[in-house]
């Protein structure tokens, strides 16, 4: 994943259920950015990698686990992506991959401290299920989600200003607030082809729903701000198709 080199996280899949090994022996003691590795990456996986890079940097600015180092590393991290990730997908050169090599780090070692929240959550039966890229099924429900926790501003359980850390992304994205940023994530989305047609995958989500449901990591839902019951995860499954 990107930023795995910073991560103290293993993950191993069991019959298509995603578990996670959590330990500071995973930590390496070196790692290298070479940028010339990635430079020539399929598009699919610039697009799918890069907007990872982003959405754990957003998802950590709102972890209830989040801290002053991990916001740090966040705010770093998603200004490197909003300034590079379109360029590395349309005109790839050895600054800007350089640039989402450390982008994807620094947001690495933002998740290490706060974990990823819902959008992470939710994306992994369609990953396991479905075949879908991990950054790919994640951006699935980011805008929405933070869309749900704006909506639900005064039930925050998060021990900061929910307010101010979308002021935070807003200032460090260089939009007005957090709605223009979530526009902003599905022109991202829209430019480098990251669709939210389940159809293509192979998902009816009438049909595949409690499937789906099994699959969602529980623990990382309850890194959200907004504490999510099932019907308001089942609403935010159903309006992909609709974003």
């Amino acid at each position: 994943g990107s930023g795995a080199e910073v991560t103290k996280n293993a993950v191993i899949y069991i019959n298509k259920t995603k578990y996670s090994v959590d330990h500071s022996k995973l930590l390496p003691d070196f790692y290298f950015f070479i940028p010339e590795i990635i430079l020539g990456n399929k598009k699919i996986l610039k697009a799918t990698a890069g907007f990872d890079a982003i959405a754990q940097a957003v998802e950590s600015l709102l972890s209830v686990k989040s801290n002053d180092k991990s916001v740090f590393y966040a705010k770093k991290s998603l200004a490197l992506s909003i300034k590079n990730y379109s360029n590395y997908f349309f005109k790839p050169n050895k600054v800007n991959s350089y640039n989402m090599c450390l982008a994807a780090n620094l947001s690495g070692r933002a998740i290490s401290i706060s974990k990823t929240t819902a959008p992470h959550a939710l994306s992994y039966p369609f990953t396991s299920l479905f075949g879908v890229s991990h950054g790919h099924a994640v951006s699935f429900t980011l805008s929405n989600l933070i869309k749900f926790n704006l909506m639900n501003l005064s039930q925050s359980k998060a021990k900061f200003s929910l307010k101010q850390r979308f002021e935070i992304i807003s200032r460090v994205a260089n939009v007005p607030n957090i709605l223009e940023f979530c526009k902003l994530i599905e022109k991202l989305k829209k430019v480098t082809n990251l669709h939210n047609n389940l159809n293509k995958f192979g998902v009816n989500m009438s049909k595949h729903y409690s499937k789906i449901l099994s699959g969602i990591n529980f623990e990382r839902l309850n890194n959200n701000p907004v504490p999510l019951n099932k019907k308001q995860v089942k609403d935010i499954l159903f309006q992909i198709n609709e974003i």
